[in-house]
């Protein structure tokens, strides 16, 4: 089947709608305008759809006879960044900035919906079209799931587009691609005191700054080196004046890995960590482990079978291999629960200055990348429903 004059036609229509919503960029939950366009669009098409998680919308192709179903997954939310480009579509709302591409995930979705509604009739199975809101505080994949946007799903597909890696270029890759993301809470319960008389209170400081030091060694010495872990304290308070021992530090930092078992392990770590060293100056240490996003890991079969429909569009040349990252993603929750895997679609340019990192003011997109995850979105579902 030739596919080729179907997505050449979604082009334009594509560029037009990431303009659109880049111009009008929503914060995670708020995306009201986002959504309201969405379902106007697959209502033009056709294209039935509920609401989801307040402003998630997930849409449905039928094809022509029953089989697996697909979901391509699109997700919507922007930044609270101010955007510094000088494009005609530049941000219309004040600090607020489509910094990440998700724009651009969005009018990918809705142009490969265009497509896959014009062929429905030969394709069998059925694509669930899933535009989700609020993945900047990673918590809409999950909020969707406990509303059962994953109910009968066989697989599923997302799309990052990806500035590190030039336009024309795909990673597939199997097996962990992005980090686990955690958030650790740390107390130091000291005495207070005079800062001259340092042997009537506890020095809470002294103790965390033992603890911010020490517990580097959880990498070192008790994770296996090929094993990457990252734990960060990016937040100290404490003290009051300069001459008055501090009684209490609060401490906030996140943990990164990707291999589940490590990262059941790491609290139970970093809290013998923390208590060791306030006891050794006799604090007391208080621990809170919020666990956040999981690692998302792609699926062996899902990622082969995106390979073959990558090498189809792009050929070998196109096809690369791109190392994990130490950044989050809520498509983890997806992946946790059903066969899939997330792409990354390149798009940067350097001759158009589409070469800034994600979330950079001036961050912006090789708008050619677009149809070519437009079509990624579009054969690997016809390719799952027909091989997988």
């Amino acid at each position: 089947m030739d596919y080729k004059k179907i997505l050449e036609m979604q082009k334009d229509y594509v560029i037009k709608l990431r303009r659109d919503f880049h111009a009008n960029p929503e914060l995670s939950w708020k995306e009201f305008r986002t959504s309201k366009r969405i379902k106007e669009e697959l209502e033009n098409m056709g294209i039935s759809y509920v609401e989801m998680a307040g402003t998630g919308v997930v849409g449905t192709i039928n094809g022509n006879l029953p089989g697996k179903t697909i979901a391509l997954r699109g997700d919507m939310d922007a930044l609270e960044v101010t955007e510094k480009n000088e494009i005609e579509y530049k941000s219309q709302n004040p600090g607020v900035m489509h910094a990440c591409g998700h724009d651009g995930h969005t009018a990918m979705l809705l142009g490969a919906a265009r497509a896959l509604n014009e062929v429905k009739d030969k394709i069998n199975g059925s694509i669930k079209l899933i535009f989700q809101p609020a993945e900047e505080m990673v918590q809409g994949a999950k909020k969707m799931i406990e509303e059962g946007v994953l109910e009968g799903v066989d697989g599923i597909l997302g799309i990052h587009l990806w500035s590190d890696m030039k336009t024309g270029k795909i990673s597939v890759d199997p097996g962990p691609r992005m980090a686990s993301g955690d958030h650790v809470i740390i107390d130091i319960i000291g005495k207070g005191g005079h800062g001259s008389m340092p042997h009537q209170g506890v020095d809470a400081i002294v103790a965390a700054s033992d603890l911010v030091m020490n517990t580097q060694s959880i990498i070192s010495r008790e994770i296996n080196p090929l094993d990457p872990v990252v734990f960060t304290i990016g937040e100290i308070k404490a003290g009051t004046r300069f001459n008055v021992m501090a009684g209490e530090v609060h401490l906030e930092g996140t943990t990164r890995c990707f291999d589940p078992e490590i990262r059941a392990k790491l609290p139970h770590i970093i809290e013998r960590y923390a208590h060791y060293a306030a006891s050794t100056y006799r604090a007391e240490a208080r621990l809170k482990y919020i666990h956040g996003t999981p690692p998302t890991i792609n699926h062996e079969r899902c990622s082969s079978l995106a390979k073959e429909t990558v090498l189809s569009m792009v050929g070998e040349g196109g096809l690369i291999n791109l190392e994990k990252t130490t950044g989050s993603e809520d498509m983890a929750y997806y992946l946790e629960k059903i066969p899939g895997l997330i792409a990354f679609v390149g798009s940067g340019n350097d001759e158009k200055e589409a070469n800034f990192p994600h979330h950079h003011p001036k961050f912006n997109l090789d708008e050619d990348s677009l149809a070519i995850g437009t079509e990624l979105y579009f054969k690997f579902a016809i390719d799952f429903l027909g091989k997988f």
